[in-house]
């Protein structure tokens, strides 16, 4: 029987990756402050490996309107797909943001698909730097594509996911200019970058700590 994506890693693993995560928030956090010369502030997420099939499901339950996605394709030792997600509703409200809020209507929607694609690619690409470095590895990633439809549009792009793939889901809070803009980022891997990932994670884990870490993934 397969392994369920949350068993996929120890609770060692998982621990690290939550605070890789973390660090690459907070670093996206302050890129984008930079860009709109404003604080910036995300909450700390919650990292959950689901199937795709599930993750689907997760947030059809939740967003029930149209959804727009930052897409961008990441390489590396760790291959795969990042997306920037929120409601549609939401998205004049991040562009409202970014811009300061001053513009006139008809602007704000002219600027909406290179601003958002802008934000995508500052929030994505600071996030999976971030953690890229920390796990001492390098990583290219692609331009932003700015994309809407639904949580089924997103999680089945060409070339079509298989079924073994995993989703590394995150929900997060943003506050730009004291709006509240909530969204969500996913990682899309296939079940050979989990791999790497967890192989990853362990020499992350050995060089913070110092504690080995045999083949059974237990403390040596």
């Amino acid at each position: 029987m397969t392994a369920a994506p949350a068993e996929l890693l120890t609770e060692l693993q998982l621990d690290a990756l939550t605070e890789l995560v973390n660090l690459g928030v907070s670093r996206a956090a302050l890129s984008l402050r930079d860009m709109v010369g404003a604080q910036v502030h995300l909450s700390v997420p919650t990292v959950s490996l689901r199937s795709r099939a599930h993750a689907v499901a997760v947030l059809s339950k939740r967003e029930m309107s149209d959804l727009v996605a930052v897409h961008q394709v990441f390489e590396g030792d760790i291959t795969g797909r990042a997306l920037l997600i929120f409601p549609e509703t939401k998205s004049l409200e991040l562009v409202r943001a970014i811009t300061g809020g001053d513009l006139p209507l008809e602007d704000i929607i002219e600027l909406e698909q290179e601003a958002l694609a802008e934000t995508g690619n500052i929030l994505l690409n600071s996030c999976l730097a971030t953690i890229a470095n920390l796990l001492n590895r390098g990583l290219k990633m692609s331009l932003p594509e700015v994309l809407r439809g639904n949580a089924s549009t997103f999680f089945s792009l060409a070339p079509t996911s298989e079924a073994g793939d995993v989703v590394m889901f995150l929900f997060i809070n943003f506050a730009v200019r004291e709006r509240d803009i909530s969204g969500y980022i996913a990682m899309i891997m296939d079940l050979p970058s989990l791999t790497a990932l967890r192989l990853l994670l362990d020499e992350f884990i050995q060089r913070e700590t110092g504690v080995g870490i045999d083949v059974g993934n237990q403390r040596t």
